[in-house]
């Protein structure tokens, strides 16, 4: 409805344990595979059908030809081998047919079943408390979102189908060579000598490549905070220090990089020997064999060709199983978001573990109540920094339908509390409630009826004037779309080329930092909720028009509640009731009149303002 403010002063790490975002462990990881196989399971059936039978057929080659050989060796004539060619040629057909058909099985589950994952991941993203966004930040939110799905998803797509070709494929080879002749077998088990390799490098892949995805995620982080604050690094003289920081978290994802390279590049070479032991050990026994008249030539040449085409699918399994590693990881990434703190609201399909919590009670009346009220950002972290309180021992009733300003200089708490009432964050210590309610434990739908934050940052979605409004009403009319806009003093919208159908963004029109703000309160103003809070909400307003909107927006909200965190006197002036903030504590609370002859901290603050 509003944008999220802007992250607080805050030291020690935004969850318990040290991590941005949970990661899923192993096995929650494999119960959320198979509860992704399980829902496509006759997509799965089908393509393991195929995927055998394309094996099958694929045996038909190397036999046939094997007794091509025997048949030459004996006399043969040709009609017989024109036969034997052209049944060759049939299955490799048949085989083409079923490979190809199998891939697309393949693909038509890897595309289902990633869009499931893209729909769950952004229904759980959706689902995070604001606080916990802001607090882990976007960058690894987004890395997870785009780079971390993108990963499972080609491995779904791609490496899935082919590594089941690839294992249809060796069992079946496999399993022709023991039936040729089981000492041969015996022999073509020496390609299980990359199973020592391929052990040595799955004991180091997966926390390899979970160290790489974090690297990546501090690194798009980083970039993000740089890009948005641009800005504020130039007019800082801040650009070495961030280039600084941007080189070590660069270098810190290359040697990242570099370490799962180096796994890859012991994994391979152990692999492409283990491919050669099997050939040259049923040539030698084949060839053995044959002198003393125990097999024939033909056999021999079926066998080895056998265990040459192991190859070719073992390469492919060796190399999925790399991208599966990475994949794996990624997969751990997503999946741990519904491990995250979230919102009631989340779908229950998505939660690991169902609650059977019933429904938290209504708010009784619009009452607001903070008592002995103590916070700290990043709590529980372990940091003794994090654990500092900022707020300490707050004291507040709001009175239903009461114009109450919160003022006091920067970094007295006047944020932190605004945040608190509107159930962004949790206190410490104590308790804020909305009619006996504590607000924080309300799911989102309930908490906008009750309570509405509007910061002094302001966001504008990609679409029309009208989407960016329905956000907060979406059955709103387009003559409650206007009266919002009126309300405001958004009179500009009314000039727009193709009114509320104007695309707004890159390739449209482009809101200024005004304009963006008072399409923020139009959106309070249809929500109608009985409480706003204002946290200095038209601050990137010029004062002219600052006066004009908050003079329309509270025509608007007479009769409501409205907590206004205020930079400028003249909105603490005209509200009934105005709260002093020091130092995280409240120190002084009553009318502008009365404040102002206490000759107290408001006092000071009043007479500087009008000097």
């Amino acid at each position: 409805m509003t944008a999220t403010a802007t992250r607080p002063g805050r030291s020690g790490d935004a969850l318990p344990g040290g991590a941005a975002l949970p990661v899923a462990d192993p096995a929650t990881t494999r119960r959320a595979a198979l509860r992704l196989v399980r829902r496509d399971g006759r997509s799965v059936a089908l393509m393991l059908t195929l995927n055998a039978l394309a094996a099958g057929a694929g045996l038909a080659g190397p036999w046939l030809l094997g007794r091509i050989v025997d048949t030459v060796r004996s006399g043969g004539g040709v009609h017989t081998v024109d036969r034997l060619a052209l049944v060759i040629l049939a299955c490799g057909l048949a085989q083409l047919l079923l490979a190809r058909y199998a891939r697309y099985a393949g693909h038509r589950f890897g595309e289902r079943t990633v869009a499931r994952v893209r729909e769950q991941y952004v229904d759980r993203a959706l689902a995070l408390p604001a606080a916990v966004v802001e607090r882990a930040g976007t960058g690894d939110l987004t890395a997870r979102g785009t780079a971390d799905v993108t990963s499972v998803a080609q491995a779904l797509r791609d490496a899935v189908p082919e590594v089941c070709v690839a294992a249809a494929q060796v069992l079946f080879l496999l399993g022709a060579v023991v039936v040729l002749d089981p000492l041969l077998g015996l022999c073509g088990l020496g390609v299980f000598s990359a199973v020592f390799a391929v052990r040595w490098y799955l004991r180091r892949a997966h926390s390899a490549y979970l160290a790489e995805g974090a690297a990546t995620s501090a690194l798009a982080e980083l970039l993000a905070a740089t890009a948005a604050g641009a800005r504020t690094v130039e007019a800082l003289g801040l650009q070495e220090r961030r280039t600084a920081a941007s080189e070590q978290a660069v270098e810190h994802c290359r040697r990242t990089r570099t370490r799962t390279l180096f796994l890859r590049s012991v994994l391979l070479p152990a692999v492409d020997v283990a491919y050669v032991v099997p050939v040259v050990g049923v040539l030698l026994v084949g060839g053995a064999l044959h002198g003393h008249g125990g097999i024939s030539l033909g056999v021999v040449i079926t066998a080895a060709l056998y265990l040459r085409q192991l190859s070719e699918p073992l390469a492919t399994i060796l190399f999925r199983a790399e991208q599966l590693q990475s994949s794996g990881a990624a997969f751990a990434r997503v999946e741990g978001l519904g491990q995250a703190p979230r919102t009631r609201t989340a779908p229950a399909a998505l939660l690991p573990h169902p609650s059977a919590e019933p429904s938290p009670a209504l708010p009784a009346d619009d009452r607001i109540e903070v008592a002995a009220v103590h916070y700290a950002y990043g709590a529980g972290s372990g940091s003794p920094a994090a654990d500092r309180d900022v707020l300490h021992g707050v004291d507040l009733t709001v009175r239903p339908g009461e114009r109450l300003a919160v003022v006091g200089p920067s970094g007295a708490g006047k944020s932190t509390l605004g945040r608190l009432l509107a159930g962004i964050d949790a206190p410490r210590h104590g308790s804020v409630t909305v009619g006996g309610v504590p607000v924080a434990a309300l799911d989102p739908a309930a908490l906008r009826r009750q309570v509405v934050l509007v910061t002094q940052e302001h966001h504008v979605f990609l679409g029309t004037l009208r989407d960016n409004l329905q956000i907060a009403a979406p059955d709103a009319g387009d003559t409650a779309l206007r009266a919002a806009l009126a309300a405001v003093g958004a009179d500009w919208a009314a000039e727009l080329p193709a009114g509320l159908d104007t695309e707004l963004g890159a390739g449209g029109h482009r809101p200024d930092g005004s304009q963006s703000q008072q399409l923020a309160l139009a959106r309070v103003v249809l929500a109608d909720p009985h409480t706003v809070i204002l946290d200095e909400a038209t601050a990137l307003l010029d004062p002219r028009t600052a006066r004009h909107t908050e003079r329309a927006l509270a025509a608007v909200l007479t009769g409501r509640t409205v907590i206004a965190i205020a930079h400028r006197l003249h909105t603490a002036h005209d509200a009934d009731r105005v709260a002093v903030m020091e130092e995280g504590r409240l120190t002084e609370l009553g009318t502008h009149d009365d404040l102002v002859a206490a000759n107290g901290a408001y006092a000071a603050l009043w007479h500087s303002w009008h000097s």
